[in-house]
């Protein structure tokens, strides 16, 4: 995530509504105004005065606090498309005068709105936020919605402020279940090898990927493709799973079917790391490696920005490998 500060702007969008209190004080106003004018009686006209300069000063107050109010995003946890994740919002006040309270953080990107019930002039706060993304890819986050009933609760008044941070969201994940059923254990989970080491049987090769012993390098083959090639063992291969994911997008099929395609990807390689099994990600230009219980995050980050292509890619497939890719219609239909 890359967070950025510009230049500082606001819109004030003023009154939303008249609050409940609100609404009591004006007509309550309006009848003393009326009885002050018919009686002219000078106690009347002062408690009108008193009560107009409470509504003034509601108006100033509330405006001068939310306009000296920044929003900026500290830290963004892990982000996943359709699940709320966690991150931290600073809000300082820059106010000399006003201490502002009561004030409500809402966005279209928030799941929940964030409340402050008080924010002292010349301070700040860092709160904890939850958001709610629904869709994969970098999303860039640029304002947010401060409202408050500050000071008196006459009016709910509203201020939108600039924030701007970018949020790689990883690929929604399909639900635990549906995960069950689609996938299969792979070899290595139900039928693990009684060998021990590094095994001598050489099951597949594949190419070198950060984190491959040295020792695993194919040399010949390497020489002979120009790229480095690495052996996979059996006893690698029984606890590894090896995934090609296959961005082509044939005609016929849609946005809606590509995305349910790196759904199904991004959750198969979830499920397997949490079985603790490795997992080598093969894309058009880079492969990818994570080993069993640790974060994949390099892989999830790559399926949230993978795009179609409109052309057949070609990748190497051996024995075992799960390849993910959009089906065309009659595909679907036959299966």
């Amino acid at each position: 995530m890359t967070i950025t500060h510009p230049a500082r702007s606001f819109t004030f969008d003023g009154v939303v509504r008249l609050t409940k209190v609100g609404v009591v004080f004006l007509l309550f106003t309006l009848v003393i105004g009326f009885a002050a004018i018919n009686t002219g009686n000078n106690a009347l006209y002062i408690a009108l005065s008193f009560m107009l300069s409470a509504l003034l000063l509601s108006g100033v107050a509330s405006k001068g606090g939310l306009k000296h109010l920044s929003i900026d995003l500290k830290r963004m946890g892990e982000a996943w498309a359709g699940r709320p994740s966690s991150g931290l919002l600073t809000i300082a006040n820059r106010s000399r005068i006003w201490n502002v309270r009561d004030v409500l953080i809402a966005s279209d990107e928030l799941a929940l709105p964030v409340f402050v019930p008080l924010l002292s002039r010349g301070a700040s706060l860092t709160v904890e936020a939850s958001f709610l993304f629904q869709h994969r890819g970098t999303v860039r986050l640029k304002r947010v919605d401060l409202y408050t009933r500050y000071p008196f609760g006459f009016f709910l008044k509203k201020r939108r402020v600039p924030i701007d941070g970018e949020v790689v969201v990883f690929p929604r994940l399909r639900d635990r279940e549906t995960a069950d059923e689609r996938f299969r254990p792979v070899r290595g989970e139900t039928q693990p090898s009684n060998r021990p080491g590094a095994g001598t049987e050489i099951h597949s090769f594949r190419e070198y990927v950060p984190g491959d012993s040295l020792r695993h390098i194919y040399w010949k083959k390497s020489a002979s493709l120009g790229r480095w090639i690495t052996k996979q063992t059996e006893i690698d291969a029984s606890r590894a799973v090896h995934v090609v994911i296959d961005p082509y997008k044939p005609r016929g099929t849609s946005q809606e079917d590509f995305e349910e395609m790196i759904s199904e990807a991004a959750t198969f390689i979830f499920d397997a790391v949490r079985r603790q099994l490795d997992v080598v990600a093969v894309f058009p230009r880079a492969t990818m490696s994570a080993r069993g219980g640790t974060p994949a995050t390099p892989i999830y980050r790559a399926l949230a920005l993978l795009d179609p292509v409109y052309e057949p890619v070609a990748a190497e497939i051996d024995r075992d490998t799960v390849v993910f890719a959009v089906r065309r219609e009659h595909d679907r239909a036959t299966a």
